[in-house]
């Protein structure tokens, strides 16, 4: 992502959102916990949230009005209301043509639908009408009279002739066929789009287009990515779209509107600290075994994960077997996992020095299994556990010196090496009050020259539980 989006991002106030396969999956109904995430933050910066979809009101299913936008563009920018319910704007297809449009449908022998601002209905109920329509509008009742008591703001298709179904040239002048399914086309008015909707939205608040983030796959969205100032596209959006798009970003499951939003700036990961919550971690677990007893350590590859892969494969492959400890400086560290025995050898499983992998997430507090390193990004095999107690800073020093508060109240209250922090690659956590016992015999030990214990301190195995 450029930095020229990054700064027009700074002059967004308002971000809108299709529905299928971008808020969520259309044929799963799957919608990322990271959605919620997305619109909370947002509304706490300040930037209004809408909805700008091909569905109607009533499509709009409930954990989407849940996350209680500010605006409901619907039916292709036809019917447009605030949060309240409030009516911002609408665009009725006037009755004589749509009885013009279903004479026309019914002549060329294609099943139609009429679609309201809070309800819709069919002309007949068959195999292809419920595979386009059910998975968007399930159950909707054949109705074939509904526009006789209703206005009517949109229309729909029912057939297998794809791109190839043209409007006559009389309907054509009003209306326009815009495809969303391999058997069903949107019917709107020539003039109406999401973009005109949203411009409505725009008009209303006193904004610029320039003041508009869309998020969209579909070609529904084509002139809504031609009218915002920033357009991103799904990454299972339509080619057309992509074409038009300032970026592309990951698919729903993958958290692709977070990820977009988050490289701009415009939202922040929710951290989680595993040290902090160990007996709620998941993931793999190693015990070192040593001549001084066994220390439990529970690993999070989720946050460093080439880090720990190469410390379970050196693991699994025997490696530190019989590897002493040669460096340890009580209340600081004891460190280990080179074969030689001296800190200046051992490698990885990659062959070569391999880089830092420092997450928001994991500290260098009492307990924490590190990587040792000769500088940025060259970690091999060496490893160390932090042991220091003790810290001359409080809580709310770290906290004013950028540490999470969680984490500031652990190094304040047990103690820590923050100085490493963003320095060593923390991967893992001891997990048991035993295992702290046993690095604190370690690290008691009697040492000598470079701080090398004068008895061998000796890895004798590490077992890893995956």
């Amino acid at each position: 992502m450029d930095v020229k989006l990054k700064y027009k991002a700074k002059k967004i106030k308002i971000v809108f959102f299709d529905i299928d396969d971008t808020l969520r999956v259309k044929d799963t109904g799957f919608i990322p916990d990271s959605i919620q995430t997305v619109f909370k933050q947002l509304k706490d910066k300040g930037i209004l949230t809408g909805i700008a979809s091909g569905r109607g009101m009533f499509g709009v299913v409930p954990e989407l009005r849940a996350l209680q936008p500010d605006f409901f563009v619907t039916l292709n920018g036809a019917y447009v209301e605030d949060s309240k319910g409030k009516v911002i704007s609408q665009t009725v297809i006037p009755s004589d043509r749509v009885t013009s449009y279903i004479a026309w449908a019914q002549e060329e022998g294609i099943d139609y639908g009429l679609v309201g601002s809070h309800g819709a209905a069919l002309s007949n109920r068959n195999s292809l009408i419920s595979e386009a329509i059910d998975v968007v509008y399930p159950d909707l009742p054949v109705d074939p009279d509904f526009h006789l008591d209703k206005d009517i703001y949109q229309l729909w298709t029912f057939e297998d002739r794809g791109d190839g179904l043209q409007l006559p040239e009389a309907l054509a002048e009003h209306l326009r066929l815009v495809r969303w399914h391999p058997h069903s086309s949107d019917v709107v008015p020539t003039e109406g789009s999401k973009a005109a909707g949203v411009s409505k939205v725009v008009e209303h608040l006193g904004l610029k287009p320039e003041n508009v983030m869309v998020f969209g796959d579909g070609l529904n969205d084509l002139e809504l990515f031609d009218y915002a100032g920033i357009g991103i596209a799904m990454g299972v959006s339509h080619e057309e779209l992509r074409k038009r798009a300032d970026y592309i970003t990951k698919t729903v499951e993958e958290d692709g509107i977070f990820a977009a939003l988050e490289e701009l700036g415009m939202v922040e990961k929710e951290l989680h600290f595993p040290q902090v919550e160990l007996a709620a971690a998941e993931g793999p677990k190693a015990t070192i075994k040593t001549n001084h007893g066994d220390m439990k350590v529970q690993l999070f590859p989720e946050q460093a994960p080439k880090t720990v892969a190469n410390f379970i494969a050196l693991a699994k492959d025997g490696y530190y077997d019989g590897v002493i400890f040669h460096r340890i400086i009580q209340d600081f560290m004891i460190q280990g996992g080179d074969p030689t025995g001296t800190g200046m050898g051992g490698q990885s499983i990659y062959g070569e020095k391999f880089e830092d992998e420092f997450s928001p997430e994991l500290y260098n507090i009492r307990g924490a299994l590190s990587m040792a390193n000769a500088g940025p990004n060259t970690n091999g095999s060496q490893f160390f556990i932090v042991q220091n107690k003790n810290l001359p800073y409080s809580a709310k020093e770290l906290s004013r010196g950028g540490w999470p508060e969680a984490i500031a109240e652990v190094y304040a209250s047990q103690g820590g090496t923050p100085h490493l922090d963003r320095r060593h690659t923390v991967f893992g956590q001891l997990a048991d009050e035993a295992s702290y016992q046993v690095l604190d015999k370690i690290a008691a030990v009697e040492t000598g020259a470079m701080d090398k214990p004068v008895e061998d301190v000796v890895i004798e195995t590490i077992e890893v539980e995956d």
